[in-house]
């Protein structure tokens, strides 16, 4: 008589089988977060009802506006009071926290002018009430840009922010996004302790500036790819986690970005196909950068001869050659594949999780979402496992994601506390059904299996 057991750490699927070859499975847990931005502008058009609430951790309202005096414009963005018990209610229904985001792109002005001396009190009580007056269960800071000279504002907000929640209860929640560079990572270093959540904004990572080349929008990784006129190397997610790790951020407490939408690169002159059509290309006139949504990409460019996988950055990309520079397109953008590989990255590089920027802008109404039900999928893995005997061996099959990495371990008695590992996994494709076979005799004393993911 033989019993298995496979386990998943941290996310905790159980499953038993018996001699009588019966399957019991118990439910998943999200082991990283994934926070996503809802702007109360979308409410129109994305519904808080419509939110497929399972698939995050976090919602993020959008946003407030910080005025110089520290009052709060909470129009600009369309956070009204019907709109913020729209989302809360829902939210709440199903079990999950909605943040206030307080700033944005452009935000620098304001956000200078409250954290003074004179208006930081009033600036933080009017934060707290905002909180508390309509329901929200934490505050996101998006100062917007973030440089080194906002350092003692920076920080005299976050230390009176974090103190000022202390002291309601429940407490809530306070997180921060930042845009790139991480600048000062030292900053986020000093202050990490305060926040629940830092999430890096990796994307806009590209554009049609003086040296630079066509590049993706949201990279994963540089390729070790170094601009031809500085030297230095393109920008990547992976180079934003570096240099806040090396500053000395915790990997648990950053998240990084998925975009749901792109870079549209149109026209230029003097790359290798005349105007802007692939990526790393550099040009004498240079192209025009827009950024269409993801409904946009694949509603008017996407083709799937046109459609292509750069497996250095782990990005997507649609190339038009077109006759004529003027009508050359590259396309730079997340599609469901790169929104799972970068689940698996933040899983493998023990980050706390990801961060999607925005909702409705891969949302059609009464249709799935795409790319967050593969972000759902891709946190929901490994997901169902079934055991096999083949003869003597054992096969075990489990559901991965791209760049999945996932450790197979086993034990011959729970409570030694000891487990070998079979084998580390690593999916550097596009995921799907995976079978691992352990080839100890059937005949051998009972094992006990558990799936690790990050390994």
């Amino acid at each position: 008589m033989r019993f298995f057991l496979p386990f998943f750490d941290r996310a905790w699927l159980a499953f038993l089988l018996l001699p009588t070859v019966c399957l019991v499975c118990l439910s998943a847990q999200a082991d990283i977060w994934c926070t996503a931005y809802y702007p109360g502008w979308e409410q129109s058009f994305m519904p808080a009802s419509q939110i497929d609430f399972s698939a995050l951790t976090q919602v993020v309202h959008f946003s407030l506006v910080p005025n110089p005096d520290g009052s709060l414009n909470s129009n600009a963005n369309g956070l009204s009071s019907a709109n913020s018990a729209d989302l809360i209610s829902h939210a709440h229904a199903a079990g999950k926290k909605v943040l206030v985001c307080v700033g944005g792109a452009s935000s620098q002005t304001g956000f200078r002018g409250a954290t003074t001396s004179t208006n930081r009190a009033a600036f933080i009580s009017n934060l707290v009430n905002f909180v508390s007056t309509r329901g929200y269960d934490g505050v996101d800071i998006d100062w917007e840009p973030l440089e080194p000279l906002d350092t003692p504002q920076y920080t005299n907000l976050i230390h009176g922010l974090r103190a000022a929640l202390n002291a309601v209860a429940p407490r809530p929640l306070l997180t921060a996004a930042v845009a790139p560079p991480p600048t000062p990572t030292s900053l986020l270093a000093s202050l990490q302790n305060q926040f629940d959540q830092i999430n890096l904004m990796t994307y806009d990572l590209s554009g049609p500036y003086t040296g630079w080349v066509t590049w993706f929008n949201a990279p994963l990784y540089d390729g070790g790819y170094h601009f031809a006129s500085t030297g230095s190397l393109v920008p990547s997610a992976d180079g934003m986690v570096n240099a806040c790790i090396a500053a000395g951020v915790a990997p648990g407490k950053l998240g990084i970005g998925i975009a749901f939408y792109g870079w549209l690169w149109s026209g230029g002159s003097g790359t290798s196909t005349g105007g802007a059509a692939l990526p790393r290309q550099n040009w004498t006139t240079a192209p025009i950068a827009t950024q269409p949504t993801y409904n946009t990409i694949i509603s008017t460019y996407y083709q799937t001869n046109l459609y292509h996988w750069d497996t250095i950055a782990q990005s997507a990309y649609l190339s038009i050659d077109g006759v004529g520079s003027s009508n050359d397109r590259f396309i730079s953008y997340d599609d469901q594949r790169t929104c799972q590989s970068k689940v698996s990255y933040a899983r493998n590089r023990g980050l706390g999780g990801v961060m999607i920027w925005q909702l409705a802008q891969d949302h059609l109404p009464n249709q799935p979402d795409p790319l967050l039900q593969a972000v759902k999928q891709a946190m929901a893995t490994p997901g169902k496992t079934t055991i096999q005997r083949n003869g003597d061996d054992v096969n075990l099959t489990f559901t991965t994601c791209p760049l999945g990495s996932y450790r197979i371990q086993w034990n011959s008695n729970l409570t030694t506390g000891f487990w070998n590992t079979l084998i580390i996994t690593n999916d550097t494709g596009i995921g799907g059904m995976m079978r691992v076979t352990d080839p100890a005799p059937i005949s051998q004393s009972p094992r006990f299996f558990r799936i690790q993911t990050p390994p």
